[in-house]
């Protein structure tokens, strides 16, 4: 189990994955992770406090199963119905919008293991174009089934834990899932294109080029009206261009106050991501994290000198 009180330290937090999470809600983060390794297979459950932004991207040769506690989330711009869990093999990107209070239960599967337990029904799912299985429909009784399964997993930390006996009732439960998954598929026109037009601005905004923008340098980054621009952050992120414009940068700073070098300032970091009016940006920066910028820098600067 390991508990964060910063949303890049929960980023990190998860055995071989490569994450970066992005803080949208307002106030002092906390997030936790119940975590267990069995053979060919990573259980874990994850809990947030705050909406967030995740990029994320699973071990290679694996296929990650993700029942969420509520269909709030986003994965990949697209919104769940009320019965759909989510699906991705793994080396592939993806991406999560989560809302506040969220929890999601995660099965990690190696492909060896999933193949030899479901044989060539699994292949649709690691081979298969992620956008296409990304969504998948089961009952609610076997999704509340393999949620109690691995709740009861994750509890169990006493020695005489029974590795083979857990891990087989967990197989009846994948094997459940992939008997009555059935994609979603469907998708609004405009999608692809949408999902494209916040990539270009993400990118720009990402790559080196933080100066404050307006919306007529994004719509001409993206080729699109400022109609589409807003359009296609609304409905992917469910934020608008400038509020995602805003966070962007202000997770990017506390990025840098939580990794300083021997000279970093408060000032000096703000400024590299277009923050000019410091008493504003103190403001900003408080009122989405919860504490002072400055309160982030020493509090890492320390640890930084202690672990040296």
């Amino acid at each position: 189990m390991r508990e964060a009180w910063d949303v890049n330290e929960q980023a990190q937090n998860l055995t071989d994955w490569s994450q970066e999470y992005d803080q949208y809600g307002q106030g002092k983060f906390y997030g936790r992770i119940d975590e267990l390794h069995l053979p060919g297979m990573q259980v874990f459950k994850e809990y947030t406090s705050h909406a967030l932004g995740q990029q994320c991207h699973v071990w290679p040769d694996s296929l990650w199963i993700g029942l969420p506690a509520t269909r709030e989330c986003r994965i990949n711009g697209y919104p769940l119905q009320e019965e759909d869990i989510m699906c991705q093999p793994g080396g592939h990107d993806f991406e999560l919008t989560t809302p506040d209070t969220f929890g999601i239960y995660c099965l990690v599967i190696q492909r060896d293991w999933l193949v030899n337990v479901a044989g060539d029904s699994a292949l649709s799912l690691l081979e298969g174009d992620p956008q296409q299985t990304m969504r998948l429909g089961v009952s609610q009784k076997t999704r509340q089934g393999v949620i109690f399964l691995m709740e009861r997993l994750l509890e169990r930390r006493s020695p005489d834990f029974e590795v083979q006996a857990h891990q087989g009732i967990l197989s009846l439960a994948v094997e459940a899932i992939l008997r009555e998954e059935t994609p979603h598929t469907e998708r609004y026109p405009s999608y692809h294109h949408r999902r494209q037009v916040v990539a270009r601005v993400r990118d720009y905004l990402n790559s080196g080029m933080p100066a404050p923008v307006s919306i007529d340098t994004l719509c001409g980054i993206a080729h699109v009206s400022q109609r589409t621009l807003h359009n296609s952050f609304t409905s992917i992120l469910g934020v608008s261009p400038m509020q995602f414009i805003r966070l962007n940068r202000l997770n990017n700073v506390r990025r840098r106050l939580c990794e300083p070098d021997a000279h970093s300032t408060v000032g000096q970091i703000a400024s590299d991501w277009g923050f000019y009016h410091l008493g504003q940006f103190a403001q900003d920066y408080r009122r989405l994290f919860g504490e002072a910028p400055s309160a982030t820098l020493s509090r890492y600067r320390t640890r930084s000198i202690l672990e040296a």
